[in-house]
This record gives structure tokens, sequence and C-alpha cells, in this order.
């Protein structure tokens, strides 16, 4: 990660605590979102900020992170907007570039999939945002992306639009040159890497693409 870099914590399933630690170390701001301050706690850091209805904190653990001398911004539990997007709004005020949300996938599928469409939120356009676990990673392609990892990783590219057309990739085993994926096809599940940098390029439509690592996180 880069030193303009906000990490997000998530009240999802952290399933690789030792390589999300080592995310951590890097990065400039720390955000709880309401109950992922129990990862934070779990790992030995400190958040800056605590953010949402709070509903999934005791007051033992505000008190914990007021302490420590977090900024919380509490919300009423009836609202529009989940926690982790009132994050996002709160991540992309700071001017930072980068974030990275850990602990977003696994457990309800609701959440999961809303967790990843956030990252269509419109003030995210211009920055580099994805969702990192340690082991897979998701980001959304609207132009084109690098992806950075090892020989055999996994790929997959799935439409959010109806139609992405104009796809070409370099450095997949299976590559795609000016072609398209359709919404209800699976023709761009499971490709695999075949140096440690992939490039991916579209002209028109929105690609979620995931990023399935053989190991965790370094």
């Amino acid at each position: 990660m880069t030193e303009d870099t906000i990490l997000i914590f998530a009240n999802g399933e952290l399933t690789h605590p030792e390589a999300v630690l080592s995310l951590a170390t890097t990065a400039k701001i720390i955000i709880a979102v309401d109950g992922g301050l129990a990862h934070i706690q779990a790992l030995g850091l400190q958040p800056d900020m605590l953010i949402g209805d709070l509903d999934s904190v005791s007051p033992e653990q505000i008190r914990w992170a007021e302490e420590q001398g977090s900024e919380v911004r509490r919300f009423p539990v009836n609202k529009n907007e989940t926690d982790l997007e009132l994050a996002l709004l709160a991540a992309a005020e700071t001017g930072c570039r980068h974030i990275v949300i850990v602990a977003a996938l696994g457990g309800r599928l609701d959440q999961t999939l809303s967790n990843i469409f956030l990252l269509n939120l419109p003030v995210l356009a211009d920055l580099d945002v994805r969702i990192d676990d340690g082991k897979q990673e998701v980001i959304l392609i609207h132009s084109a992306a690098d992806l950075q990892g090892n020989p055999g990783d996994t790929i997959s590219l799935l439409p959010i639009s109806p139609i992405v057309r104009g796809i070409t990739t370099t450095g997949l085993q299976y590559p795609l040159t000016d072609e398209s994926l359709i919404f209800y096809r699976s023709r761009g599940i499971s490709n695999e890497m075949l140096s440690s940098r992939v490039h991916v390029e579209i002209q028109s439509g929105i690609l979620i693409c995931i990023h399935e690592r053989k190991g965790e996180l370094k």
C-alpha cells in the first residue's frame, strides 16, 4: 500500500488476519465500521475513526476508541445508508487516493453484494478502491486496471452492466481481444495469471474483477 492509504474494517468475516495486519502497517488512516472495531482490537491496532450506528459495539468499546483518540461519528439506526457506505463517504473526504476495505466478504450474501456495489459510489470514481481479505481482492473496472500477483492466481471478470464491450487483456491464460462479456453468461470466470502482472482494458460498461491469490497477501 502507499502512504496515503485508508484501511477500512467492515463488520464482516476476517478470515486472514495476518495478511490484513500487514496491510495495516502502512495505512495512514484506519477506520472502524461499527462492529469492525472488534477486528481492530483483536489485531492490536488503534482506529482513527469509529463510524456507524454503533449497534454492534458496546459502550466499553466506544469508550476505548475515544481513549485512543478516535473520532466517533454516530448515526441513527434507521437510515438509508449502510455503515460501510458512511465510512466510504467519510474516507472520500480525507483527500487520500487509496482505500482498502477488509472484512467485507463472506457472511450474509446481501451484505457482501452491497459491499461490492458500493465500490461504484460516484465520490470514489477517481480513487483507487478495493476490497481485500488477504486471499481475495475485488475491484471495479470502468476503463483500465493493472493487477499484481503471481502466476497461477485466478482472475474472474464479471459484468455488472448488461454488456461490457471492448475488453482486451494481457497476462492471462485465456486472453480477450476487443471482446464482450454479457451479464448473464459465465465466460469471464476462472482465468489464470501467466505472470506477475495482468492488464485489463474495456471500452464501455463496468466489470467486477476478482483476484484470488494462490497464497495469502504478503
